[in-house]
């Protein structure tokens, strides 16, 4: 979900205002229900609060809580990259290497 992902990237701060549901319905040409539920998921998740009469708006999160969910991210991205590396047959070490490029570059 973009809103997310601007979030945990600091793209939008804490208490900075959400389109409407309808507007960000139109601007992206998708149903206001499913913008709905998507805004229902950030609320639950704890990344926006949606205050009566005023709107949505980017929570106030710690620091830790952004971080936590960025590690979730990347264990989740890394467990499918360690299942590939063993039905290719490439060692712990290969993919230790590999994964030690990229973070490097």
């Amino acid at each position: 979900m973009q809103v997310k992902s601007f979030i945990m990237d600091g793209k939008l701060s804490a208490g900075e205002a959400l389109p409407s549901m309808r507007a960000l319905a139109k601007d992206l040409h998708i149903s206001v229900i499913t913008v709905q539920r998507a805004y229902e998921d950030l609320t639950r998740d704890g990344f926006i609060e949606t205050v009566s009469g005023k709107g949505s708006f980017v929570a106030s999160q710690n620091k830790e809580f952004i971080q936590e969910e960025q590690l979730r991210i990347a264990e989740e991205l890394l467990q499918k990259v360690a299942e590939i590396g063993r039905a290719h047959g490439i060692s712990l070490g290969q993919m230790t290497n590999i994964l030690k490029l990229f973070y490097e570059e």
